[in-house]
Parts: structure tokens; sequence; C-alpha cells
């Protein structure tokens, strides 16, 4: 869970992470030349941004088929009740597994996995997340094609 920001983000904090989002290796003195604040301004924010749990890292961009992974898919789960912090431990074991959520409505949770082929993905569903005693029932949905984007900030 995403740590609740102590102080609300202004503007400058916002320029921040959208300047950041579109070049993660920017060195603090470009981002502070470009927010038009101090190198020490800049840091300063940086490191609080970082420690409110605001920016949560940085990292590459892959593209999941040329890195090998040529099968997407999501995958929802139905699961017994009560039974999410086991479900979600033993799911995030597996590497296969990019993102999870617990959502609402005619399934319990969501996953988007990534495998070598579709024989992998079969493998994953069969032996791997239907022979969890937690699990109801799954359904697959093949990801043909997909745009990713990554959240933006609103600006104010």
């Amino acid at each position: 869970m995403a740590a609740t920001p102590e102080a609300p983000l202004d503007d400058i904090d916002r320029r921040i992470i959208r300047l950041l989002q579109a070049d993660g290796r920017m060195s603090v003195r470009q981002l502070a030349q470009r927010v038009h604040v101090s190198r020490s301004g800049a840091h300063a924010r940086l490191s609080r941004l970082l420690a409110q749990g605001v920016i949560r890292g940085f990292g590459a961009h892959v593209d999941p088929e040329r890195a090998g992974f040529g099968t997407s898919a999501y995958i929802t789960l139905q699961i017994e009740q009560n039974s999410w912090r086991i479900v979600r431990d033993k799911l995030w074991r597996l590497p296969e597994v990019e993102h999870m959520a617990l959502v609402s409505g005619d399934f319990d949770v969501v996953l988007l996995v990534r495998t070598a082929d579709n024989r992998a993905l079969r493998e994953l569903v069969f032996q791997h997340i239907q022979s969890m005693p937690e699990v109801r029932g799954t359904r697959t949905l093949l990801i043909f094609d997909e745009t990713d984007r990554d959240p933006t900030l609103p600006a104010r």
C-alpha cells in the first residue's frame, strides 16, 4: 500500500514528478534548472518525495515481447472468502505476475501476467494458480495488443 503524503504536493513537486516520469535518469542539477529552484532545494524535494513514498523508485521501461515474454494475459480469480492475504503472498512469489489487485464485482482478484508463450501460460494457470486451495475459479483473457502509460498527475 502506498504511503500517504505528509504534505500536499505543490506545483514544483508535480513538475519534478512529471520530469522524472519522462526521464528518470535526469540529474538533480538538471531537475533544479528545469523547475527553477536551487540544486539543494531540488535534492530536498526529491528526498522528501521518496521518503513519503510518492516516488516509489526508478527503473527502465521494458517492452515485454522484445524481452522474451511473447504472451501476456489478464487472469481473474475467484477466491475463498478471507483468503486474500494468503493468496496475495502465494501469487507474488510467481515471477510471471507483474501486477495484482483485489477488486470488487464478479471476481475477487485481477492479475497481469507475462510468459514466454502459451504453453508457459497454461502451466502457470493450471499448475500454479488453479492448484492453490484458496482459488475457486479463474478466467484467462489473452492480451493481443496493449498500450501503456505511466500515471500522470493532474495539473493544478
